[in-house]
């Protein structure tokens, strides 16, 4: 795999990390497994407690956990401290809430004979979490915050580029007192996922990352008959009705699309605008898009970053230029991004017809889709004219009407007036090839629990 750290604003090669050796890997396990045995055990009092830690702590030292982001995948100073915070709100919420969202379940049940039916939440054991590197934190702490308060324990595979990111979280845990082989970082190969996936021990897996990626995890977890979790790819669409804001919507649009570099599945990667206000829209738009400055991520005055790596920016370059080869208008917008460093300068496309394979493309970087729609029925079909359903979103000075028109969207998550965002306390996922299942709150936490039923029954046996 090469697990290494390269510093995506000056090229530099960091540090590298061999890839864990199958005694390793099996050993992890057995160690994960044992320590089931004992935190399956352990009250959600003391799981709350060693969550709140990690919260804690986090928070205690959130520039140096920071730093780390900017240095492993380029993300502005900012925006990695926001995520810290967000990976300390997600411990905190499951430590207040786990005990609540797994109370056994009473069921109202016909037969008289059934004195007393109740379905309770049990932990089923070892689960493999597969992570990408645009949020490096968040996406680990939203699968093993839920899954650890549960009574889970957690094996991590993440992505090559993230390794000290990966390590850190897992001396995180650690440190908060979770007790040992409860989280494991691996710097697992792909070959050894599924050797993971095929012992009986592991329960589970849950995959944040690609179309490709989540495709063959599914299958090989199928295959071992193991539950699975998967969060794909995005085109979330921001769709801007003629009643809308437009001061307000440009700054929410460029801010939708660009956060994170442009890296972030649910980025506002399609606009789509109502023919009565798209040409201010576009307008107003290049304008915000210009204004962006590129530069260096630990610089606070940053707005745009750099891509996680030289070969994320060369991958969007050259899918612009195939969107442009099928009929694509391409407008570089803004001064020049420095040739050092993995950035892409910031792109808006226009004229994208169906007939042109980037139509039904996610752009992983500050490129910019624009569509003209007639009216509001035409903006809800291109939007739901996609093979992706992660986010989207609804502009409108309406916020009933918006709410209506977010209904008609089919996607996982619509917000009415701001970017899909993501909170400690909000559902995540999505439908189609943006994957199945769901993190965060009380969805997140019952993906990976046995809904066991307990029954009592007072009948007579009928011979």
């Amino acid at each position: 795999m090469s697990y290494a750290t390269t510093n995506p604003y000056t090229g530099e090669h960091v540090k590298s990390f061999p890839d864990a050796t199958d005694q390793e890997v099996a050993a992890a396990i057995a160690s994960a497994d044992a320590a089931f045995q004992q935190w399956r055990e352990t009250s959600f009092a003391e799981r709350a407690r060693v969550m709140q830690n990690a919260a804690d702590i986090l928070r205690q030292n959130k520039l140096e956990y920071a730093k780390k982001l900017t240095l492993e995948m380029g993300k502005l100073i900012g925006e990695a401290e926001a995520e810290v915070e967000l990976s300390a709100q997600i411990f905190e919420y499951y430590a207040r809430n786990a005990e609540r969202l797994l109370e056994p379940e009473t069921l109202p049940v016909a037969d008289a004979g059934i004195g007393n039916a109740r379905v309770v939440h049990e932990p089923l054991g070892v689960l493999l979490a597969i992570e990408p590197w645009n949020f490096p934190y968040y996406q680990i702490a939203r699968i093993i915050a839920p899954q650890l308060s549960a009574g889970n324990t957690i094996l991590l595979k993440h992505a090559s580029n993230v390794p000290q990111s990966a390590a850190t979280f897992d001396g995180l845990m650690r440190d908060a007192g979770l007790p040992a082989g409860g989280f494991k970082n691996l710097y697992a190969t792909r070959a050894q996922i599924e050797q993971i996936l095929g012992d009986p021990r592991v329960h589970g897996v849950a995959l944040t990352g690609s179309e490709g990626a989540g495709a063959l995890v599914a299958q090989q977890a199928a295959k071992a008959l193991k539950k699975s979790t998967l969060e794909l790819g995005g085109a979330d669409a921001f769709v801007v009705l003629a009643d809308a804001e437009l001061e307000k919507t440009v700054k929410w649009a460029v801010f939708g699309r660009h956060w994170n570099g442009g890296q972030v599945c649910v980025s506002s990667k399609r606009m789509i605008i109502v023919d009565a206000v798209y040409d201010e829209f576009l307008k107003r738009y290049v304008d915000g898009v210009a204004a962006l400055r590129a530069g260096d991520p630990l610089d606070p005055a940053t707005t745009l970053a750099p891509l996680s790596s030289q070969e994320a920016a060369d991958e969007v370059k050259v899918k612009i230029r195939l969107a442009v080869e099928h009929g694509a208008t391409a407008l570089e917008v803004g001064p020049r991004v420095p040739v050092r460093g993995a950035f892409v300068q910031p792109t808006i496309l226009t004229d994208v017809t169906p007939e042109n394979p980037a139509y039904h493309w996610e752009f992983f970087g500050p490129v910019s889709m624009l569509f003209r729609a007639a009216d509001e029925n035409e903006a809800v079909r291109i939007a739901n004219d996609s093979p992706f359903g992660l986010g989207g979103s609804v502009f409108t000075a309406d916020e009933r009407h918006g709410a209506q028109v977010a209904a008609r969207i089919s996607t996982g998550m619509v917000y009415v007036n701001h970017p899909t965002m993501v909170k400690a306390d909000l559902p995540f996922g999505g439908v189609r090839r943006s994957g199945y299942g769901r993190e965060l709150i009380g969805l997140g936490i019952k993906e990976f629990v046995n809904h066991k039923l307990i029954a009592v029954v007072d009948i007579d046996a009928p011979f």
